[in-house]
């Protein structure tokens, strides 16, 4: 039945007493990526509790985190996947691309949608074979463009003959940029190096003696947790220029330059959304949840770039969920109802003001032919004598023209590896 006229309201009144809607969390509070996953999982926490104070849940019914500690090691995300799929979980946020790839056959088989907001397999945004699996609002090959379009407008439009060095997290996160960077390089015509880092990254003495050797225009970095602060230290040590060096959305929180001091001053890292807590829905949480005794955490994350990707993530599935029951006239959704959410999600400026989160994040839609969203983001720099990181750029587009098609080919590869036969509709 569609919803129609009929309002979740009238749908509320009319309906038996309903379970919660459950939204799982695989949190690392622990291990040597806790001081990324604590304020993430705060942020998802917090604004799901702000729904639930405030507004009395979504569509009237109340919601309820289910948090799993995989101390962002894939055995123990599968684990965490496995013990709590049957609490009526209606989408996962693995937080980790290694989880993500070891759930993509799983969450298919059992018919409940995964949200890999900027990581995970990027080729899961093309809909018709991934069917589960979402990855709005852009992936890690939107991602290596943005940061060469970036690069591009530094440069009057031309890379010709520059150098840029990648120095990456040794696994199956860290490598998803490459193919991407090796066809922007043929494309462009800039000397690609790659450097590798093994988890957890405490030691890079060796890549950057190369950089300091080599002396590329530019370096680019896909790191998470205490590689990002030792990588911008190791870059200061060399007197690297910090204006030169970018990270992707993994690698620009303040964990990354804090510990660093003024030497950090100028790094720059991509950004899938706003900065700050300039915004009305912050004023919201510290009513509803901070003051209220509620927070998942302290309440001194909020605003940092990680706990607002973690509201961020919260919000895109609390919609989607709206969108679930608006689509099935039932507010009590279950999992394959939520997945219709997903794909039907329409993200515009006039939603997110709504929010109390005007221009937070880019505009978007999505379809069962794009799971990816936009595929835009921003750069922003860290200005040390502040100590907040401030928006460079306006949104920057990913080059199309390069990425679908390597997602067309990648996708198609993994349907044919696994008898997937692509539909939509």
């Amino acid at each position: 039945m569609k919803l129609g006229t009929l309002t979740i309201a009238a749908i509320m009144a009319a309906s038996p007493v309903m379970a919660d809607l459950v939204f799982p969390s695989l949190s690392y509070r622990t291990g040597p990526y806790a001081a990324g996953g604590i304020p993430f999982a705060d942020g998802y926490a917090d604004y799901f509790t702000l729904l639930n104070q405030r507004d009395g849940g979504i569509g009237g019914v109340m919601t309820r985190v289910l948090e799993c500690e995989t101390g962002y090691n894939t055995e123990k995300g599968v684990e965490c996947y496995e013990s709590t799929k049957g609490e009526g979980s209606l989408v996962y946020q693995p937080l980790s691309t290694g989880i993500t790839y070891q759930l993509i056959p799983k969450t298919a088989a059992d018919g409940i949608p995964m949200h890999t907001m900027g990581y995970g397999r990027t080729s899961a945004a093309n809909g018709a074979i991934f069917n589960n699996i979402f990855n709005y609002p852009a992936n890690y090959w939107d991602g290596a463009s943005i940061a060469v379009n970036y690069l591009l407008s530094e440069n009057g439009g031309s890379l010709e003959g520059k150098k840029i060095a990648l120095i990456y997290h040794n696994s199956a996160y860290g490598k998803e940029p490459i193919r991407t960077l090796e066809e922007l390089s043929a494309i462009h015509g800039f000397e690609l190096t790659q450097l590798a880092v093994d988890h957890p990254g405490q030691e890079q003495k060796s890549q950057w003696l190369q950089i300091r050797r080599e002396r590329p225009d530019y370096v680019v970095m896909w790191g998470w947790g205490v590689m990002n602060q030792v990588a911008v230290q190791e870059a200061a040590n060399i007197r690297f220029p910090m204006e030169n060096f970018i990270g992707n959305w993994w690698a620009g929180s303040e964990n990354d330059v804090l510990p660093v001091g003024e030497a950090a001053n100028g790094y720059k890292a991509l950004a899938m959304h706003n900065v700050g807590d300039d915004f009305p829905v912050f004023a919201d949480i510290q009513t509803h949840v901070v003051d209220a005794g509620m927070a998942a955490g302290n309440g001194d994350q909020i605003g940092t770039v990680l706990y607002n990707r973690g509201l961020y993530a919260a919000m895109l599935a609390a919609e989607a969920a709206k969108k679930a029951q608006e689509i099935h006239g039932v507010a009590d959704i279950t999992p394959q109802m939520m997945r219709d959410g997903m794909e039907a999600l329409v993200v515009d400026e006039a939603l997110m003001e709504s929010l109390g989160m005007p221009n937070f994040g880019p505009e978007f839609t999505v379809s069962c032919e794009n799971h990816g969203g936009s595929g835009q983001g921003k750069v922003q720099q860290w200005n040390a004598s502040t100590g907040e990181w401030e928006i460079l750029t306006d949104w920057i587009s990913s080059d199309r023209a390069v990425i679908d098609p390597l997602i067309a080919e990648d996708s198609a590869a993994y349907a044919a590896e696994n008898n997937v036969e692509p539909s939509c509709g």
